[in-house]
């Protein structure tokens, strides 16, 4: 450090530099002889380190360093902390107990450098904790984790997760003995929703892909294949954009778990050193105070809001249940002395409630709540607000009269108001009204779930009620003999169960198996002529039961428990009546249960779609939107679609196209139509019935929901010419191109799938060309969504088949070629399939093949040759087959043992893998090398067979490979004898 950087204040020379400022004893508070330097003050240190300007982090590294022990520099070698056993709170006691009249001073020096201890322990463990090598207990936690998010269904976040061995040895490890000397702990076969099984190694370092199983003797090919992560879930997001997908609406729920785990040891540790900590006289015990003081006001200002705590008269009269009885006498309800209620004692136990919750819950989807909010003191609140606060406070103090007067007076306010709803809540009403579901007067039990069902809409209301426990009181009211009762509750549980946590709670208190029960209310059969025999009540029942488990089945586990209780046929028994109100909750209920497969198959069974398709003819919209959702998850299967063709179902379907004006409808019904379109006899019909030109009337000006089912169905009708032309002529295209600038993913696919089919046509390859749809297909291969990849290199195919200078259209697209050879890096068997098949077009052109060849398409080709996936095997065989019409790809093939793989396709049950693969072994058998490893892998018996196939392609190319290979046998014979 320059002394001339010293300013005034400082008395400089050439080597020295001294302070001006001194101590009491005239010595300097800084004092610089270079290179040393010393500093009595902290004003003084600070000033030093302003003048370091760039430096001063090297100055601050030099003063620690020096300065090893600086408690005792700082304070006197009395409080030496380097001694064994001496901490901060023993200096703190010296300093209390001496005389020096400095101690003021240090001891805040003291508490300044606890402080500063403690920040740098905190930021130590923080850096420490990232370095921490992961270990058997941690492994098996995450993957036991993982296990219990998966299963069956489109939610959860994988199809399985299995050890490769269910050994485990004394230390946690499951690798074998030799592999756990290099680190290793155990592998793991991993089943995403849309990719191939993974076979993972976890070992200390982090967990990466290994080679996998070897296909004859099961063994593990340990060399890995990518880079390394820090856990499984990190990997699996990287390698499978479902699992991120679905592992994002579960990740709090995942990543509490993972921590839990982890916290256990630390809160122990806490509870011991708080037990072992000595005890001090209360004089330390202020200083202690003292030094926490700061830390004690942060912690004030951190509490918890109070928006929760029962506010008003309420705190000093709790009511309970069992305190309210009726008297024989007088007939009064009595209150008794102040007690816990039953909502009390629920919303204490609401934690325990919570993590059982996220153990058990397995829900289809998040839901998300808006916030809490509650009426400011002083806000200009209407009259209807401090009312209905003087009716809770009858409620809460009156007899059985008063409290069935203040109740129907409460009925009589706007309860759809969120004021009024408020209202009841912020003064404690809400647990007033819980609390009377559980006495013995009907009246009030009546009045108060009346109440209840209007204000539960209100999504913060609905929040209230699950706290303060009332969802179990509701499930015991269903086994009321008392009808009225019966379709309160089920109607009120309805408008609650809207969120996780309450379907979880209907479940868990058996509320399904009951709410099932209340669907039974036909003793006779269920013929629309008969309805009129049927009690009304009786119906309501039923159609408020439905209502209730239309809102649970949102839940996977809540579906199974319909299912398990007997729903289905009571719910199709249901769908045979005339009572429209009711038919809504059944159908929807059905709906939603629709997606799994089970269900589907149960509806069949109980020939369910005759009446769907029946109800598509009623007046009723909203009936007629749910039928149609219905038969949109029930489509997915041809013996499906093929009922819904045989019960007339596609005439309404198309006609309810003209009606535009109802968007949930219009999409349902689109929705419905895309899967119906999946069979090619429905797209007759819809030919016939002109539903064609009505979609494409649809490409413009709809939302996204209703776009993607007419972009599907569009995809489906494209599959023949006549519809092709038929979307022509009616201007389809140039929307459809439109349609691939957007961001949604599901209709990118479809759009795609749709541009790829009308490109088939040579008349709408010109368009699509004029466009600029080839372009805007290839950008999509950049799209970081697989199913959009695969679907763009799909659609790609026929536009480079049909335009009509494909070469140079190709290499027009600047950097294209390129991307199209990386995409063969993707771990994604439909990415990967569509890209070969994309490439067998694109080598069709020899400018074009000498580029990829270049960009290094052989050995990535070679690469994918150990696959077992036939879809894949069959495009990747043809594109090596035309990749080796240039220079010596041939051989290069062979260098990259692309051959030996190749041979064992011919084993595969695929007439298409046979014909592709013998079409490659005939192009590589022109390379003697390779001659003899097709000789070596016993390829010439298994073409032999082939020979004989009634597929003439198959047949001359297995002999032209047969040809080659004798061929060479010959020469080297001949060679050898002359």
């Amino acid at each position: 450090m320059d002394p001339s950087a010293f300013e005034s204040g400082y008395v400089a020379s050439a080597t020295t530099v001294r302070s001006e400022e001194a101590d009491k004893n005239g010595q300097p508070l800084l004092f610089l002889s270079v290179p040393q330097i010393k500093v009595w003050s902290f004003g003084q240190l600070s000033y030093l380190l302003f003048i370091a300007k760039d430096t001063k982090l090297k100055e601050a590294q030099a003063c620690i360093e020096a300065n090893k022990n600086p408690v005792a520099k700082i304070l006197g070698l009395d409080y030496n902390a380097m001694e064994e056993g001496y901490s901060t709170l023993n200096i703190l006691d010296e300093i209390t107990k001496a005389d020096d009249p400095d101690n003021a001073t240090k001891r805040k020096i003291a508490m300044l450098l606890m402080q500063l201890d403690l920040h740098l322990l905190d930021y130590s463990l923080k850096h420490v904790s990232l370095g921490i090598c992961l270990n058997p207990a941690a492994i098996k936690h995450e993957v036991e984790l993982l296990k219990h998010f998966s299963g069956k269904g489109e939610q959860t976040v994988l199809e399985s997760i299995n050890y490769t061995s269910d050994y485990e040895f004394s230390n946690g490890c499951r690798a074998p003995p030799w592999r756990q000397s290099l680190g290793e702990i155990c592998y793991v076969l991993i089943k995403p929703h849309d990719v191939e099984t993974l076979c993972i190694t976890c070992s200390a370092e982090g967990v990466f892909l290994n080679g996998g199983k070897t296909d004859g003797e099961g063994e593990i090919n340990y060399e890995r294949k990518g880079a390394i992560y820090k856990d499984l879930a990190t990997l699996l997001k990287e390698k499978s954009a479902k699992f991120s997908e679905n592992m994002s609406k579960k990740e709090a729920r995942f990543n509490e778990k993972l921590q839990k785990e982890k916290q256990q040891p630390a809160e122990t540790a806490k509870k011991e050193e708080a037990a072992a900590a000595p005890t001090h006289s209360d004089k330390n015990s202020l200083e202690k105070h003292q030094i926490n003081f700061g830390k004690n006001r942060m912690a004030k200002r951190l509490e918890p809001s109070l928006n929760w705590k029962i506010t008003g008269d309420f705190k000093e009269q709790r009511l309970s249940l069992r305190d309210i009885h009726d008297d024989k006498h007088g007939g009064r309800l009595e209150k008794l002395a102040p007690s816990v209620s039953k909502a009390q004692v629920a919303r204490k136990s609401i934690d325990k409630m919570e993590e059982a919750f996220s153990e058990s819950s397995s829900e289809s989807e998040e839901d998300e709540e808006p916030p809490d909010h509650r009426q400011e003191a002083n806000a200009d609140l209407p009259s209807e607000y401090w009312q209905i606060q003087k009716l809770v406070k009858y409620l809460k103090g009156g007899n059985q009269t008063a409290t069935v007067i203040a109740l129907c007076s409460m009925k009589d306010f706007n309860l759809a108001q969120e004021t009024c709803q408020l209202a009841i809540r912020d003064v404690g009403g809400l647990e007033v009204l819980i609390n009377l579901l559980d006495t013995d007067e009907v009246k009030c039990k009546i009045g108060s779930l009346k109440i209840l069902k209007e204000i539960s809409h209100n999504p913060q209301i609905r929040r209230n009620i699950v706290d303060l426990g009332g969802l179990p009181i509701m499930v015991n009211i269903l086994d009321s003999p008392h009808k009225i009762l019966k379709c309160l509750a089920a109607e009120t549980i309805a408008n609650v169960a809207k969120f996780r946590r309450a379907r979880w709670a209907v479940r868990h208190h058996e509320g399904i198996t009951k709410l099932v029960a209340l669907l039974d209310c036909a003793q006779s059969s269920a013929e629309p002529a008969q309805a009129s025999l049927y009690d009304t009540r009786d119906v309501e029942v039923a159609r408020c039961g439905a209502l209730a488990l239309w809102s649970c089945s949102k839940s996977y586990a809540n579906k199974e428990a319909i299912r398990k209780a007997g729903g289905i046929p009571l719910l199709a028994r249901l769908l045979k009546t005339s009572h429209e109100n009711m038919m809504i909750p059944v159908v929807g209920t059905l709906q939603e249960c629709a997606s799994e497969e089970n269900y589907r198959a149960a509806i069949k069974a109980e020939r369910i779609i005759e009446n769907l398709v029946k109800n598509l003819n009623s007046e009723n919209e909203q009936l007629q939107e749910h039928c149609a959702m219905a038969i949109y998850q029930c489509a997915e299967d041809e013996e499906t679609r093929d009922l819904v063709r045989l019960h007339g179902g596609l005439r309404p379907l198309a006609s309810l196209l003209n009606n535009t004006d109802n968007k949930e409808r219009l999409a349902a019904v689109t929705g419905a139509i895309w899967k119906c379109a999946i069979s090619k006899e429905n797209v007759t019909k819809f030919r016939e019935y002109r539903a064609i030109e009505t979609l494409v009337g649809l490409l413009t000006d709809q939302p996204e929901e209703v776009l993607v089912n007419v972009v599907g169905a569009l995809g489906e009708c494209c599959q023949e010419y006549e519809n092709r032309v038929i979307i022509r002529k009616c201007g389809g295209i140039q929307p459809l191109v439109n349609l691939l600038v957007g961001i949604n993913q599901a209709l990118l696919v479809n759009v795609t799938k749709a541009v790829g089919a009308c490109a088939v046509e040579p008349e709408s390859m010109m368009i699509i060309h004029r466009l600029d749809g080839v372009r805007l297909l290839w950008s999509l291969l950049k799209n970081p969504h697989p199913d959009v990849k695969a679907s763009a290199a799909w659609a790609l195919c026929p536009c480079i088949q049909n335009a009509k200078d494909a070469g140079e259209m190709v290499r027009s697209f600047v950097g294209g070629l390129e991307l199209v050879v990386n995409l063969l890096k993707s771990d994604n068997k439909e990415v990967l399939a569509s890209v070969c098949a994309a490439i067998t077009n694109i080598a069709k052109d020899q400018e074009n093949l000498a580029v990829i060849t270049d960009h290094g398409v052989v050995p990535l080709l070679s690469k994918l040759a150990n696959t077992n996936n036939d879809k894949l095997r069959c495009h990747l065989a043809e594109a090596i087959s035309c990749c080796c019409m240039w220079g010596r790809n041939r051989v290069a093939f062979g260098e990259y043992k692309a051959v030996a793989p190749l041979v064992r396709y011919l084993k595969s049950n695929d007439t298409n893998v046979h014909r592709a693969t013998a079409q490659a072994l005939y192009q590589l058998s022109e390379d003697a090398n390779n001659c003899i490893t097709m000789h070596e892998n016993g390829a010439v018996k298994l073409l032999l067979h082939m020979v004989g196939s009634p597929d003439q392609d198959l047949q001359e190319a297995a002999a032209g490979c047969i040809s080659n290979i004798r061929r060479l046998a010959l020469a080297t014979e001949k060679a050898r004898y002359t």
